[in-house]
C-alpha cells in the first residue's frame, strides 16, 4: 500500500450554544486566527448538529449560530482567508459521521469522559446523538482530510477516537485514505479560569456573570470585572513556583500572559514583587484594549444577520467543493454503488 501525502489543513469547530467567553477566544478563536496567517488552508465551523444533542430553542439556536459567527470574524477571522460555515449546511459531515458510526466501536463510545459527565447517571434518557458525538466529531474533522486541529486539553480523548477511526478505516478497507489527525494544544491560556473561583473552568452556565468576561462585554464591564475578581492577599511572586497553590492567581496571570502574546515566566519577571491593586489595572487595560473592540464589532454583524447568512453560505458552498469529492471516494472505497447521472 502506497502511503499518501495529505495536503495540511486545519480544521476545528465550536458549538453555538451561547454566550462566548473570555475563555472560548483565549482557549480557541485566537488561536484559529493564528492559524489563518499560517499559510495553511483553514476552515472554522459552527457546529450546530452537535449542539442538537441536547434540546436546543430553535430560534435561540439561529441566533447562537449567527453570534458564533460574529465572534469569529470579529476576533480576526477573515471569510476571505478561512472557511465559515456551520455544520448543517455542509451534509456531507453527517453522511461521513454514518459511515463511521459502523467503523466505531461502542466500547470505544462507552469510554468517553465527556460522555460520561455530559450523560451522568441518566444516560439511558440521554439522546443516541450525545453517544454518537466523537464520531461526528471525526466525520467534521475528516471529511476534509483536515491534517490538524486547535482543540482544547478537555477535546483531546476525541481527537485520539478520530485517529483511531482513521486507523480503522484505513486498515479495515486496505487503503491510506484518511489522515491520522494531529492535535494542535498549546499556549498557556487553553484554558480559563472562573474569576470568582480558580478552581473551575470559566463558564457562561456559572450562575455569577461576575465569574467570566463575556466576548459581548463592553470595556466598563471588562475592566469591572477584572478589578472585583477574586485574589489572594500576597504579592505575586517572581517565578512560576510561586504560584503553586494560587489559582486565582495563576489564572489572572496566565490571562494577561495569553492577551500579551506572553508567558506565565516572563509576565511574572516583570511584575513579580506587585500586589494585585497594582497588577489588576494593568491587567484590566491590556483585555479592555484587546476585547473592547472585538465586542463592538460583533454588535455591528449582528445588526446585519443577512450579511452573516451569506458570509456562512459562502463558506459553505465553498467547504463543499472540498468534502464532497472526499465523500464519494469514501463511498467508492466501502462499496456503495454510485448513482446513474
Amino acid at each position: 500500500m502506497t502511503e499518501t501525502t495529505h495536503t495540511p489543513r486545519v480544521f476545528s469547530g465550536i458549538q453555538p450554544s451561547g454566550g462566548l467567553t473570555l475563555g472560548n477566544y483565549l482557549g480557541a478563536i485566537k488561536r484559529f486566527v493564528e492559524m489563518q496567517d499560517s499559510g495553511i488552508e483553514t476552515l472554522y465551523c459552527m457546529v450546530d448538529l452537535h449542539a442538537i444533542t441536547v434540546w436546543q430553542d430553535p430560534e435561540a439556536l439561529r441566533h447562537n449560530t449567527r453570534e458564533l459567527a460574529a465572534g469569529y470574524i470579529a476576533a480576526g477571522l477573515d471569510p476571505a482567508k478561512s472557511m465559515l460555515f456551520n455544520q448543517s449546511q455542509v451534509p456531507e459531515h453527517a453522511q461521513l459521521g454514518w459511515v463511521f458510526n459502523c467503523v466505531a466501536r461502542m466500547g470505544w463510545m462507552q469510554r468517553m469522559t465527556q460522555w460520561k459527565d455530559k450523560a451522568g447517571k441518566n444516560q439511558q434518557n440521554a439522546s443516541l446523538g450525545l453517544f454518537a458525538y466523537p464520531s461526528l466529531m471525526a466525520a467534521d474533522i475528516l471529511i476534509y482530510h483536515a491534517t490538524h486541529v486547535p482543540v482544547g486539553e478537555d477535546q483531546k480523548q476525541h481527537i485520539e477516537l478520530t485517529r483511531d477511526i482513521a486507523i480503522k478505516f484505513n486498515n479495515d478497507y486496505g487503503v491510506d485514505f484518511f489522515p491520522v489527525t494531529e492535535p494542535v494544544i498549546e499556549g498557556v491560556a487553553t484554558r480559563i479560569m472562573s474569576l470568582r473561583d480558580g478552581s473551575k473552568k470559566m463558564s457562561k452556565s456559572d450562575p455569577s456573570d461576575m465569574s467570566r468576561i463575556n466576548m459581548t462585554d463592553d470595556a466598563d464591564a471588562i475592566a469591572t470585572k477584572i478589578r472585583k475578581a477574586r485574589t489572594d492577599p500576597d504579592a505575586l511572586p517572581s517565578e512560576l513556583d510561586g504560584l503553586e497553590d494560587r489559582p486565582e492567581a495563576r489564572n489572572l496571570v496566565n490571562i494577561y500572559a495569553a492577551l500579551s502574546g506572553s508567558d506565565a515566566a516572563t509576565v511574572l519577571r516583570e511584575v513579580g514583587g506587585k500586589q494585585f491593586s497594582e497588577f489588576k489595572p494593568m491587567l484590566a487595560d491590556l483585555a479592555v484594549d484587546h476585547m473592547a473592540p472585538i465586542s463592538t464589532r460583533m454588535a455591528e454583524l449582528m445588526d446585519a444577520p443577512d450579511e452573516i447568512d451569506r458570509i456562512l453560505t459562502d463558506g459553505a458552498d465553498r467547504a463543499r467543493t472540498i468534502a464532497a469529492p472526499i465523500l464519494k471516494q469514501t463511498y467508492d472505497i466501502i462499496g456503495m454503488v454510485p448513482p446513474a447521472r
